[in-house]
């Protein structure tokens, strides 16, 4: 998780695109919720929500409880399937960014963050997702290119 926070902190936003960027925290959440239980799923969240929360300023405990709750979703809709499937990992994490940032988005508003950004964070979520979603493939990609070549 430190390697993923400081990705995201350092690398991410030299890579943006239409005002988004890869969440890497978010990746490796979902990656890792999908192949452990629930209280592991939800404590994994908990503590890179807070982290995230620390670095960045003026947002309360909206990545902590957003990315808690996508972990233990994603945890809980997982079991049914394998985790090793690209194409369901990267749906997995598209759907995990949207709902991250409307849980977000719903704790910023309660916390009295000003209304009428909606259409812009929608945008960027958008994008964000898809960023994730490719990001997670590559990765993906990268790992079973490197298995196979350690297995020759």
């Amino acid at each position: 998780m430190a390697a993923a926070l400081l990705a995201q902190v350092e690398i991410a936003p030299l890579f943006q695109f239409r005002h988004a960027e890869v969440s890497v925290v978010l990746v490796t959440v979902v990656w890792y919720a999908m192949r452990v239980d629930a209280r592991r799923a939800l404590l994994y969240g908990l503590i890179a929500g807070l982290c995230e929360d620390l670095l960045a300023t003026g947002t309360g405990a909206a990545w902590t409880i957003a990315t808690s709750v996508t972990a233990i979703l994603a945890g809980a809709v997982s079991r049914g399937f394998f985790a090793d499937s690209i194409a369901i990992v990267a749906g997995l994490v598209a759907i995990a960014t949207l709902v991250r940032d409307l849980i977000f988005w719903i704790v910023m508003a309660l916390q009295g963050y000003p209304p009428g950004l909606g259409g812009t964070h929608l945008h960027q979520s958008v994008w964000q997702a898809v960023l994730d979603a490719f990001f997670v493939t590559v990765v993906m990609l990268l790992l079973r290119h490197r298995e196979r070549v350690a297995t020759r």
